[in-house]
């Protein structure tokens, strides 16, 4: 079975990397005031060389910058949008688990308070560099799903005197991407991921029961999410693959959400225009592979088998077994391998070494070799 030229690749990840020890020192004096912005900068660029190489030296066809320059994986972009500014709301805690027990979190929100727009490329100098730095291998630009902008707070977060019918809202906020997608090209990205735990979050009867407290549609809120990504992305350059990582939360090797992809994946894998689907089955939270029985041909689906929020390293032969299991219900030639998740979604970082991230990142390369060829 030959080896994939374009992306999603047979080994993948889905890129958010443990930020190094200098480089959370460094943000932290940034922070202080003891160092300035140039100063930063130089550890965050040093870093993310290092960090490049890394992702060569395990053999990854792809490489990222990490997200080092972001303390979030979606609100540093978010933010940037125009109309669009942070709030603290201390109504909304967000409830993670683990293992280990649960995180209460109170992340900042935001307020939609003036027309949606673009005032400049978000993260076009983040994606400049890494393409200048990537050498040989394919740099993948990972941003929020336009979907992210809605899901947290829903229409209470949108001013009604700015949109009073919220399909203006939609329309500026699809029109804004598209703009930042087609800029993105013109600088050369060629892979870029839209993430959206919204997409996961929905087949969670509690997140839909907290969709509809909000005001929202739960039972058709994820086609309405479908239809908007599509729209932002139906301009999109030639020779662009597009992306989308769905995952349950993942904040200091915790969760929120729960249960197989079944709720939205007919409408997901038949629906959305992307190239590919990064989706979390680490362990039995995830439930089942059946919903790849919707998956159509000429899509592909990344199989996120390597769990990020634990150390221990999985067996080789036991992803064999799942991916042959995955394989039952779509072809094997359509399948990928990756983590499941970032292995730091915020600059905390989950709980494992870089050299457990490693290893990982290997076994992955390592696994896809032997299962698809080099």
């Amino acid at each position: 079975m030959p080896a994939r030229a374009t992306p999603p690749f047979r080994a993948d990840h889905v890129g958010s990397l443990l930020r190094p020890p200098e480089l959370r020192a460094a943000r932290a004096d940034h922070a202080a005031g003891r160092i300035d912005d140039d100063e930063l900068r130089r550890v965050e660029d040093a870093a993310i060389e290092d960090v490049i190489r890394m992702q060569r030296d395990v053999g990854l066809t792809d490489a990222t910058d990490g997200e080092f320059r972001r303390a979030s994986w979606h609100m540093d972009f978010i933010y940037q949008l125009g109309g669009i500014s942070k709030v603290a709301d201390a109504n909304l805690k967000v409830q993670f688990h683990s293992a280990q027990g649960d995180v209460e979190f109170t992340p900042p929100s935001l307020h939609v308070g003036e027309r949606l727009s673009l005032r400049h490329t978000i993260f076009g100098e983040h994606f400049a560099f890494l393409a200048e730095h990537a050498g040989g291998q394919v740099p993948k630009l990972t941003i929020p799903s336009p979907s992210m902008v809605h899901y947290r707070g829903g229409r209470a977060s949108i001013d009604a005197a700015v949109y009073p019918d919220v399909e203006e809202f939609w329309a500026d906020l699809v029109a804004a991407y598209a703009e930042e997608v087609r800029r993105l090209g013109e600088l050369g990205c060629r892979y870029l991921q839209f993430d959206d735990t919204s997409l996961a979050y929905l087949n969670d009867p509690a997140q839909r029961e907290h969709v509809r407290e909000i005001g929202g549609d739960p039972d058709h809120q994820h086609e309405t999410y479908i239809r908007h990504i599509n729209e932002a992305l139906a301009g999109r350059p030639e020779g662009m693959a597009v992306t989308t990582h769905m995952c349950r939360g993942n904040f200091r090797s915790s969760w929120v959400a729960e249960g197989g992809y079944d709720f939205v994946a007919e409408a997901l894998f038949t629906q959305l225009d992307v190239d590919g689907f990064f989706m979390e089955w680490d362990d039995a939270r995830s439930g089942g592979f059946e919903p790849l029985r919707f998956v159509p041909k000429g899509k592909h689906v990344v199989l996120g088998l390597v769990t990020t929020k634990r150390p221990e390293l999985e067996d080789k032969d036991d992803l064999k077994r799942r991916i042959e299991e995955a394989s039952k219900y779509v072809d094997a030639d359509q399948l990928c391998l990756s983590p499941q998740c970032g292995f730091s979604s915020t600059e905390e970082g989950n709980e494992l070494t870089i050299d457990d991230q490693i290893a990982k990142l290997r076994l992955v390369v390592e696994t896809a070799e032997e299962v698809w060829g080099a």
